[in-house]
């Protein structure tokens, strides 16, 4: 029979309840903030968290800086109803109210897409946040009896990768272990991970150095599997470390399950490690970032993962039902703000890089992403909120182009390759009017498409001369930012 009047119990037994109560503190100050946040919206002036998010190579960075180029200089902006009707007097930049996150760098951002040598900026890899401004002048029979009033848009920039970490939430190691084992199995990128792990003893006690060895090696595979095109790879913290490379929190990696594992065994850390993961990294992300956000973005790649062929496609379907599954949607009542807190009462699905196609198929393209989130899209409706799918390209970095090609008429697209630096014109293929026809073969497991190829190239951005008053080019920008915040304004 276990002693409970033990030293050890007794400790861990109050450890668990000064967790509980510190969490209840945690909780009640949070909806204190909610509420003191919700009279000055309420009363002052209102604010709108924008979180923009997506995994890898989604074009996160490059949205959020056309977005704010554009709301600054909105002569590209027509299907913003407030700017059409000349309501937004003015916009401008100010410091961010949360000083311990970092700021977005939109000037640094803008340079490179727009500048005399333009280039990509570099790919999200933290948290970052950035407070746009709009003078927005009250619409109605007594607008022009009021005064132009502040809206204040907050855009949070962050890694899909986090993201995906909050399914981990509920899982222990043990189970969390054997998924990813079942799926490496399935993988060659899994290969040098499994036969690494094949010798280990994880009942011994914890050496360090092999813990190591097992993360990094570990590590790596997730590395190799987002470059093949796989999404589901958490810890999404693994890929995108920040501060935390090197630290304990992140050096544990899944074991072939241990019927009873020691006290400081090899495996006991690994689950200690798992657990810590979960409480220090996965909450106070959740807690501090996404718990606060009202209006969500969800930028996807879905050209790439076609073109990367059925198991990318299925797979970019999973992690989206695993990332929208986070989503707490619903209708943002003033009276639920102030009680319960925020809610994603918007939901915007953007299938980007829609200039890497012709127009002629943006429409399919649409159709696609409706149909890759329509379970979610389905929940987030039924709870009360709206959600809307566009095809997008928040920086327009080719032209269109009708070529004969053996007596065919082709509908390309000509941009500068990424690759090589090199103009060139470019039939991707044609994409299905029916999005079942990508989706029905990607959940049966196919390896190819049977009936087409998808080729779509990647472009670098071009050189531009901007006329004064006038934002980057882009493609449907407008129509997201009046989705997002027309209401608002």
């Amino acid at each position: 029979m276990e002693n409970i009047d033990c030293p050890a119990y007794l400790n861990a037994r109050t450890k668990g309840t000064n967790v509980i109560i510190t969490d209840l503190a945690n909780e009640v100050s949070r909806r204190v903030e909610a509420v003191g946040d919700g009279l000055s919206e309420a009363l002052f002036e209102p604010v709108i968290r924008i979180g923009v998010t997506g995994l890898a190579r989604s074009g996160k960075t490059v949205f959020i800086t056309s977005l704010v180029a554009n709301l600054l200089d909105r002569g590209r902006m027509p299907q913003v109803a407030a700017i059409t009707e000349g309501r937004v007097v003015a916009a401008y930049l100010q410091p961010q109210p949360d000083v311990t996150v970092p700021r977005f760098d939109y000037e640094n951002h803008r340079a490179a897409l727009l500048g005399p040598s333009p280039h990509w900026p570099e790919s999200t890899r933290a948290v970052s946040e950035l407070r746009l401004s709009l003078k927005v002048q009250p619409a109605g029979l007594l607008a022009g009896l009021q005064r132009p009033r502040t809206v204040h848009l907050d855009i949070v920039d962050y890694p899909g990768e986090w993201l995906l970490d909050l399914g981990l939430l509920d899982k222990t190691y043990a189970q969390w272990s054997q998924e990813v084992l079942e799926r490496l199995a399935k993988r060659e990128q899994g290969s040098a991970y499994l036969q690494g792990v094949a010798d280990v003893d994880a009942s011994v006690t914890l050496d360090e150095p092999l813990a190591q060895r097992l993360a990094k090696s570990f590590t790596q595979y997730l590395n190799d599997a987002r470059d093949a095109g796989f999404y589901d790879c958490t810890p999404g913290r693994f890929l995108l470390p920040g501060d935390l490379a090197g630290s304990p929190v992140l050096t544990f990696a899944p074991l072939p399950p241990l019927e009873k594992a020691p006290r400081r065994s090899l495996a006991r850390e690994m689950e200690r490690r798992f657990e810590a993961y979960k409480a220090q990294v996965i909450k106070p992300f959740f807690r501090d970032h996404f718990a606060r956000i009202d209006r969500q973005v969800v930028l996807v790649d879905a050209l790439g993962a076609i073109h990367r062929g059925p198991q990318a496609v299925d797979d970019m379907r999973s992690a989206m039902a695993e990332i929208l599954s986070a989503f707490r949607p619903g209708r943002n009542a003033f009276l639920n703000r102030l009680l319960l807190g925020k809610r994603v009462e918007r939901i915007l699905f953007a299938a980007t890089k829609a200039d890497h196609i012709h127009h002629r198929q943006h429409a399919r393209l649409t159709n696609i992403m409706e149909a890759l989130t329509r379970e979610a899209q389905d929940r987030a409706k039924f709870a009360g909120a709206k959600t809307h799918s566009l095809a997008i390209a928040s920086l327009r970095a080719t032209v269109e182009e009708t070529m004969d090609h053996k007596g065919r008429s082709l509908d390309c697209v000509r941009g500068t390759l990424l690759d090589s630096g090199k103009q060139a014109a470019f039939y991707p293929g044609e994409l299905p009017n029916d999005p079942m026809q990508l989706l029905t073969p990607a959940q049966r497991g196919a390896d190819t498409w049977l009936d087409d190829s998808y080729q779509f190239m990647s472009f670098a951005p071009s050189t531009l001369t901007m006329k004064p008053g006038f934002g980057p080019p882009h493609i449907r920008l407008d129509r997201a930012a009046q989705f997002l915040i027309g209401d608002r304004l």
